[in-house]
């Protein structure tokens, strides 16, 4: 008779190790995928081995409970391993699928074979041996020998092709110790960005991080875990508008939001001719005071003959470090995108005299 003992954890075992290799090959666990690959595997052939003994204690039994107790497995076994087979998108599932295969068929042969005629284990077991080696042995010879030399790979010259950003950076931070429940995580938390920009998060952090959409478990994207000095970027051409909430798998407690805005042309600062020149009357910055809501690009256009900057902070304490156009010659422009609400203080690091402000709301 089958033991219920080994049986039941078998039983438990097995079927935790399918779903974790289900969800491993669905994408679902992907950041982790290894791990899981490694943890669910072992879980399942543990619960294999169980199964198998307690099935084959004191022979192979033939009750009815027996009957249905395979049955029900086997069925559990075939479903989450078609919905597996099927549903992802790892392309060495069928060579992992064909591997199985190939070592279940020859043990069941044998198996049955010794529990129904077990005289004849010997020679169905040979058979078997030299049937795999055969074949393992054909497949090689005939690789080298073939004009397809598919066993042995071909080296090819990879030239690497360094590729822009295809749109202007918006930068998140992860802030330093946001792994602390409780303290400031992504720097803007809620970040309202225009379809066509590039949003890069860099982690600041010393612990690593993930940049993961919430709703989908990572469908929509998923940076990953990042490291300290890390960053990770995403197209928001490829997004649709809308709110997207994100986290971070490692410390679930860090969640924002992004939010992909309809495109719109960027609010103007002009540096007129003459700024460089400290008198009455000239207007430095045009408008010197602007008023914008959260997500808006303002862009600087040096329409003097002199060069000038946009450094943010003032004269009397320096840059904050905020932002800094550098260098902005006759012609040239800078933009940046005001992400937080506040007031912001610019000026000209040649000319200290020219001074502005945006007032965002």
């Amino acid at each position: 008779m089958s033991n219920w003992d080994l049986m039941m954890p078998g039983m438990g075992l097995t079927a935790i190790g399918l779903a974790g290799v289900t969800i491993s090959y669905m994408g679902i666990a992907h950041t982790f995928i290894d791990g899981m690959h490694a943890l669910t595997g072992l879980t399942m052939f543990v619960g294999l081995i169980f199964l198998a003994a307690g099935i084959l204690d004191g022979g192979i039994s033939t009750s009815n409970r027996a009957k249905a107790t395979t049955l029900v497995i086997i069925s559990i076994a075939l479903g989450f391993g078609m919905f597996a087979f099927t549903m992802n998108t790892i392309e060495s599932t069928n060579v992992f699928a064909g591997i199985m295969l190939a070592i279940a068929f020859p043990a069941i042969v044998i198996a049955y074979v010794a529990a129904k005629m077990p005289t004849r284990v010997k020679p169905i077991g040979a058979i078997v041996a030299l049937a795999g080696i055969t074949g393992i042995v054909t497949f090689v010879a005939f690789g080298f020998v073939s004009p397809d030399t598919y066993i042995i790979a071909e080296e090819m010259e990879v030239e690497e092709i360094e590729t822009e950003p295809i749109g202007p950076i918006f930068p998140i931070a992860i802030l330093v110790n946001s792994a602390v429940q409780g303290n400031p995580d992504y720097d803007p938390d809620v970040a309202y960005v225009q379809q066509g920009y590039v949003v890069e998060w860099t982690n600041e952090d010393t612990f690593a991080h993930t940049v993961t959409s919430s709703e989908d478990v990572g469908e929509t994207f998923d940076s990953g875990l990042m490291n300290e000095g890390e960053t990770f970027q995403i197209d928001t051409s490829e997004l649709e508008i809308g709110e997207y909430e994100y986290y971070c798998i490692v410390h679930p407690w860090m969640i924002s939001q992004l939010i992909i805005e309809e495109p719109k042309e960027p609010v103007t600062v002009v540096m007129p001719d003459g700024a460089g020149i400290r008198q009455e009357g000239q207007i430095y910055y045009d408008p010197e005071v602007l008023q914008v809501s959260i997500g808006t690009t303002v862009l600087w256009i040096n329409e003097d003959s002199a060069a000038h900057t946009v450094t943010s902070g003032n004269a009397q304490d320096g840059p904050d470090g905020k932002f800094d156009s550098g260098m902005v010659l006759a012609g040239e422009s800078f933009e940046f995108i005001f992400a937080t609400q506040g007031k912001d203080d610019y000026y000209c690091i040649v000319h200290p005299w020219m001074v502005g402000s945006v007032e965002v709301g």
